[in-house]
C-alpha cells in the first residue's frame, strides 16, 4: 500500500508514472548498458561503474518515490542523479557520431538538456505536500 496522505490526484498519478520511469530506466542501464557507455564524456573516468550507480541510483530513488517515509529524500537524490548526468547528455549533444546518436535529430538531442530542468521540477512537484483542493479537478 503506497500511503498518499497530502499528495493531490494529480501528485499521486505523476509520483506512480516517475517511480516507473526511473525504475525502468535504471534497469535499462543494466538490460542494455551499451548505449549508456557511449553518452559517457572521455573526461569522466571509470564508465562501467558510473552506468552502474547511476541505474542504481535510478532504481532507489524510483522505489523511494513510492514510500512517504523516503519519498523526498527519494526526489532529491533524482534531482543530485539528474544533474550529475547532465554532461552526459551535453556530450551526446555535441559529439553525436562518438555516441552513436548520429541518427538522433538534432532538436532531440539538444531538447534532452532542457528536459533535465523539467525532470527535476516535476519529481520536486509530484513529492511535495499540498493540500488535496490545490486544484479541484486533479
Amino acid at each position: 500500500m503506497v500511503p498518499w496522505k497530502g499528495l493531490t490526484r494529480g501528485r499521486q498519478i505523476a509520483l506512480v508514472v516517475a517511480a516507473i520511469f526511473y525504475i525502468g530506466a535504471g534497469l535499462l542501464h543494466f538490460i542494455k548498458p551499451e548505449p549508456y557507455l557511449k553518452l559517457m564524456p572521455p573526461y569522466i573516468p571509470w564508465h562501467h561503474a558510473d552506468v552502474i550507480i547511476s541505474g542504481v541510483g535510478e532504481i532507489l530513488g524510483g522505489i523511494g518515490l513510492l514510500f512517504a517515509q523516503t519519498r523526498r529524500a527519494a526526489a532529491w537524490g533524482l534531482v543530485a542523479l539528474l544533474i550529475a548526468v547532465f554532461p552526459a547528455n551535453l556530450y551526446m549533444a555535441t559529439n553525436p557520431i562518438e555516441t552513436g546518436s548520429a541518427g538522433i535529430p538534432s532538436l532531440i538531442r539538444w531538447g534532452r538538456l532542457p528536459l533535465q530542468a523539467v525532470l527535476i521540477w516535476w519529481v520536486l512537484w509530484c513529492t511535495t505536500p499540498r493540500p488535496v483542493n490545490e486544484f479541484k479537478y486533479l
